[in-house]
């Protein structure tokens, strides 16, 4: 059995427990081969709207978002599982469906041997990887800010940083008035600024009792 966030539950450590408590539970839920949910961003896309596709060559596909919008229904299918190496994964596919074209971002999230650090591997090609600190936040949501960022071209890996650099910042918290998991990204440059951006809510399609998962099915602590 694979818990939901077993990946940041590892990387958190003892500080998982400062999430908060229906954060948490989600988090321990035992994950089937498939998870869904369905959520809407109130605001999401890059205003460099299609310039943004001038990166694809480089970067692959399932990267990118060439669209901005407010109000964009969203599907969020995550797998969770363990390496082969013993290291927790969590393999995502985010679907934005924008009017008239639906567009993705991919990403492979492993933990790693540093405390508070996971290895994210971005787009359907995993040319852009990330090293990311994961924490708390005083109102118990989940951070990942970067640490680094490097391009895997051609069999090299190129460093990114300076101006080339990019610098994520992701909060996954819950809303308690409505019962629902909240979600803010954003991804800025040095010298573009925003370059990407995301923010709004979602919930599982199993969420039965407040907590994203059905009574009784969690993963033993």
């Amino acid at each position: 059995m694979t818990a939901r966030g077993e990946a940041f539950l590892r990387a958190l450590g003892a500080d998982a427990e400062r999430l908060h408590p229906q954060l948490l539970a989600q988090m321990r839920a035992v994950a089937p081969d498939e998870d869904r949910a369905e959520g809407v961003f109130e605001v999401a896309g890059s205003r460099f709207g299609r310039l943004s596709a001038l990166g694809r060559p480089v970067v692959g596909p399932r990267m990118l978002v060439t669209r901005f919008g407010r109000d964009v229904p969203f599907t969020l299918i995550v797998s969770s599982g363990v390496t082969a190496s013993g290291q927790a994964s969590l393999d995502s596919i985010r679907e934005f469906r924008f009017p008239g074209s639906t567009q993705y971002i991919t990403d492979r999230v492993t933990t790693t041997v540093r405390p508070g650090i996971v290895h994210n591997v971005l787009g359907a090609r995993g040319r852009v990887e990330m090293l990311e600190h994961c924490s708390v936040t005083d109102e118990g949501a989940l951070r990942m800010r970067t640490r680094r960022v490097a391009l895997r071209l051609a069999g090299r890996r190129i460093p990114l940083a300076g101006i080339f650099g990019v610098a994520v910042d992701l909060e996954d918290g819950w809303d308690e008035s409505h019962g629902r998991r909240t979600i803010r990204m954003r991804a800025t440059n040095p010298l573009f600024g925003t370059i990407l951006e995301y923010r709004g809510w979602y919930r599982y399609l199993d969420q039965e009792d407040g907590a994203g998962r059905a009574p009784g099915r969690s993963v033993p602590q």
